[in-house]
């Protein structure tokens, strides 16, 4: 993974305690926090304030574009409990999710769903909550 990765201190806290403390009784579930976990650790850490509006962090709208099929999507990044597919919704625990978090607009970015492996580039940010004055804590 050659790329910057970004995470807020706000995302970083509220994401470490979710690898930590969440329920981990299903196997998937576990890597997907071990993933989640792998990320953090390799991200650089910033201010809310002072993360480039180009990143994607927690509760971020980003339109991607998958490098197989040419399709464009809008994906928010979510925490498991608002994560809803029909609305795009995606939670960080799942590998889209995991695999977008801190990456920048113009990043091509490699997420492995059940199947195989799918690439997507992100387009544009959409929505981030920190460009947009919206620090959650």
């Amino acid at each position: 993974m050659g790329r910057e990765l970004y995470i807020t201190e706000t995302d970083l806290n509220r994401l470490t305690e979710l690898v930590h403390t969440g329920p981990g009784s299903r196997k998937k579930d576990d890597k997907s926090r071990l993933t989640l976990e792998q990320t953090l650790d390799h991200a650089q850490v910033v201010e809310p304030t002072a993360v480039p509006e180009t990143v994607v962090t927690m509760n971020s709208t980003a339109r991607v574009l998958d490098m197989a099929t040419g399709q464009e999507r809008v994906c928010t990044v979510v925490f498991p409990k608002d994560a809803n597919l029909e609305e795009n919704r995606i939670s960080v625990l799942a590998p889209l999710g995991t695999a977008m978090l801190g990456c920048q607009v113009g990043d091509v970015i490699e997420w492995r769903p059940p199947g195989g492996a799918r690439e997507v580039r992100i387009l544009e940010m959409l929505y981030q909550p920190e460009a947009a004055g919206h620090y959650h804590g």
